[in-house]
């Protein structure tokens, strides 16, 4: 689990404010640790681990649409905070990130895996608990809603484009500076 620990952090860590990520971190190994009778019969650990992760951050998603009605505060539901953003270092990267943002949940984790885990399709598709077929339809949708998101958002057409041409450049990009962050060591790329 240690080998993996980054991935979970950068995981939760775009969605939510970093005290949050770090507890569902814990509460994504423990819950790793109750299921390691499951281990057998996994072909990755790794997707594993993240699809028990993505469980975690939709029991903190309801809990948070709970406390939210219950105290009337609709507003938090929608506007997780994510240190990613301000990662951001370069302007095609604060494009990607505000257009990523925008697509559904279900897109942006495809995107997200696929792209900063560097997950093949098949491991993309056990985290999700997709068949395959659907985990690349939703690469597909994604990516277009994507590319309509940077369009809508950007005027310049030369930065819409220099981040269109780049996004998988753009993605290890901010998975890199996600990473530098975690260990304390954010410099400029």
């Amino acid at each position: 689990m240690h080998r993996h620990i980054d991935a979970l952090y950068r995981f939760f860590a775009t969605r939510v404010q970093l005290d949050v990520a770090a507890d569902l971190v814990q509460r994504t190994m423990l819950a790793c640790l109750e299921s390691r009778h499951k281990l057998d019969q996994v072909a990755s650990f790794r997707a594993f681990l993240l699809g028990i992760a993505r469980h975690e951050f939709i029991d903190h998603l309801r809990h948070v649409q709970r406390s939210t009605r219950a105290n009337d505060k609709a507003e938090e539901t929608g506007q997780l905070r994510t240190f990613t953003t301000h990662l951001a270092m370069r302007a095609e990267q604060k494009l990607l990130l505000g257009a990523l943002r925008q697509l559904p949940l279900d897109l942006q984790l495809a995107l997200e895996l696929y792209y900063w885990e560097e997950l093949g399709t098949a491991e993309v598709a056990s985290v999700l608990e997709v068949p395959r077929g659907t985990v690349m339809s939703r690469l597909h949708r994604a990516r277009r809603l994507l590319l309509e998101a940077i369009r809508a958002m950007e005027q310049d057409p030369a930065l819409v484009e220099s981040t269109l041409h780049g996004l998988e450049t753009w993605a290890r990009s901010l998975h890199r500076r996600a990473h530098r962050h975690e260990r304390g060591n954010d410099s400029k790329e």
